[in-house]
């Protein structure tokens, strides 16, 4: 059972990372195709090197706006454990040794944001959003009030019948509802 809080602390945070990840990115893109911050511009733009400037710019732009969330962070990833297995990995097995622990994280770190998707506080939470007030509007239904924090339909009704009942000693265990109720200090 997950509380609003708790539920309100998953999407900032699963928001940040995405956002700073993808910002974070984009300075990688900005400083091959570019030279900003720092640097000078790769020559090749049409080689290797332009390509991922061009992903890296163009994908943590993306990321940081929350735009077509899930494609763009599983290319992402797919890029990054390409890097490390074309550039990194044959210097030596250990990432910190080869220089390759950036890439590695990258990787997992944009899987995981494909994998969950990238909040409710970026464009396509907001798209989402959209489609379902409108899919309510048709429908001659009231407009939904939340939408759900990994975007899809809600859940069927659910007969309150169907769960047993809860005592305050099973509520006092979880923390969160403890705290809740006023009974953490």
């Amino acid at each position: 059972m997950k509380g609003k809080r708790t539920i309100w602390t998953e999407q900032v945070t699963l928001n940040l990372l995405r956002i700073v990840t993808g910002f974070l990115f984009f300075q990688h893109g900005t400083q091959k195709l570019l030279g900003f911050p720092g640097g000078e511009p790769i020559g090749d733009f049409f080689g290797m090197m332009g390509l991922a400037g061009l992903l890296e710019m163009v994908g943590g732009a993306l990321l940081v706006l929350g735009l077509f969330t899930r494609p763009v962070a599983f290319i992402l990833s797919g890029q990054m454990a390409w890097a490390y297995f074309q550039v990194h990995a044959p210097e030596g097995f250990w990432p910190i040794l080869n220089g390759g622990e950036l890439a590695a994280f990258y990787s997992f770190a944009f899987l995981y944001v494909a994998a969950r998707g990238g909040g409710v506080f970026g464009l396509d939470g907001l798209r989402q959003l959209r489609r379902e007030n409108k899919a309510a509007a048709l429908a001659g239904g009231p407009e939904p009030e939340v939408s759900l924090p990994g975007g899809g339909a809600p859940p069927p009704a659910i007969k309150d019948d169907d769960f047993p009942e809860l005592t305050e000693e099973d509520l006092a265990e979880d923390p969160e509802i403890a705290e809740l109720l006023g009974d953490n200090p």
